[in-house]
């Protein structure tokens, strides 16, 4: 019998409230993620997906670590972070954002989510935003505390979340709008519940501000689930690729620029607001770029896992990027990937080489997202049952 004792690198890779609760309902595999263990495997990663788009999962996301940003100058110094522009966000408002450093590279794409007047979180990518915020802290004249605080994210995704969002808090819990939050319990559990995650499925993400009843609150999630289908599960690559989402570290970091990555819209360079990298994003909006993000459908076999290296992408014989991120779909039948390539050769309907495993195969530039590219899944109006 598997058991939370079978994994283990020592006590500097921490375990979420939620870890022998994940072992318990079958994971078998985990990585590390923000020095964290996440749960990588319950079986077979097409089942997951299916379970996703189906009906519904519950996943351990707890590695998404928060900054907290609480005191008088809490919102100017998120600002300062971040070239979104913020000034118009509400309390119990998300939106997701961009880190950038003073050459415009991106250094974390969190979710942003303002619990008061003076207190933000800020919901992370693989990287440590922490130390960051706290170096710039010191210096930066500002009356602020950064912290970060003690509660763990779980995920729960699908087309059924909210009936069983439903069974959980009452029909109180329709009107949550997308990329809102709201601070409830759940049987004395305190929690923040967000309509957001990392799916670009119907959503919710339950933020757990009291560490030991994580075994708890699982267990009460997957008992309102069962008569709507739900399973434990893990992040889906292939969901998230169908979806364009990014993953930090393989399809951005420090020498990414959001301009690349058609993330424009995330760059508010007309606004008053001082944010670092401002100066460095207006240059590279004004000289252009040379990369661009790409999708591609990739020819051959069905890939039978994601890409664990950056394969070269070749036109004429002459290498021009790398795909970043690759899988096979089985809902669209296809291999399909994410591919950062020189901006002149970035010509829909062209078509390249990618080298995978030493195995030239044939793709083809195309759109992306590959699915569902106006996010009507995540984004769907309320219904009640």
């Amino acid at each position: 019998m598997m058991t939370s004792q079978n994994f283990g690198f020592g006590t500097q890779i921490r375990k979420s409230p939620y870890f022998d609760a994940t072992v318990r309902w079958g994971a078998t595999g985990f990585s590390v993620y923000n020095h964290m263990y996440i749960p990588r495997d319950f079986g077979d990663p097409q089942q997951n997906f299916w379970n996703l788009v189906n009906t519904a999962i519950l996943c351990d996301v707890a590695v998404e670590r928060q900054v907290e940003i609480t005191g008088p100058d809490a919102a100017r110094f998120t600002q300062m972070l971040t070239p979104r522009d913020l000034s118009g966000m509400a309390v119990g408002q998300c939106k997701y954002v961009l880190i950038t450093n003073a050459d415009g590279g991106i250094l974390n794409d969190p979710i942003a989510l303002r619990l008061a007047e003076d207190t933000f979180w800020l919901s992370l990518a693989d990287s440590d935003i922490l130390l960051w915020a706290q170096g710039l802290a010191v210096h930066s004249g500002l009356d602020v505390r950064i912290r970060e605080p003690d509660v763990s994210p779980l995920q729960l995704q699908g087309p059924n979340s909210r009936r069983i969002m439903q069974a959980l808090f009452g029909d109180g819990i329709l009107d949550l709008r997308y990329f809102w939050l709201r601070e409830l319990e759940l049987d004395g559990i305190p929690l923040v519940v967000s309509r957001t995650g990392w799916s670009s499925e119907l959503g919710y993400e339950f933020y757990l501000r009291d560490e030991t009843r994580g075994d708890e609150l699982w267990e009460k999630i997957m008992a309102a689930g069962a008569a709507y289908g739900l399973q434990p599960g893990h992040t889906s690559t292939i969901r998230r690729i169908e979806a364009g989402m990014l993953s930090y570290h393989a399809d951005m970091d420090a020498q990414t620029n959001p301009f690349e990555l058609g993330l424009g819209r995330l760059v508010n360079l007309d606004t008053d607001a001082e944010f670092i990298g401002k100066a460095a994003l207006e240059r590279i909006r004004d000289e252009g770029i040379s990369r661009k993000q790409v999708g591609l459908v990739i020819g051959g076999e069905p890939l039978t896992g994601p890409n664990t290296v950056f394969w070269p992408v070749t036109k004429d014989g002459a290498r021009i990027g790398k795909v970043t991120s690759a899988v096979y779909s089985p809902r669209l039948q296809r291999n399909i990937a994410l591919a950062l390539i020189a901006a002149e050769d970035a010509v829909l309907g062209d078509a390249v080489e990618v080298v995978s495993d030493a195995e030239e195969l044939r793709a083809e530039i195309v759109d992306r997202p590959f699915y569902d590219p106006k996010k009507s899944l995540a984004q769907d109006a309320v219904r009640v049952a």
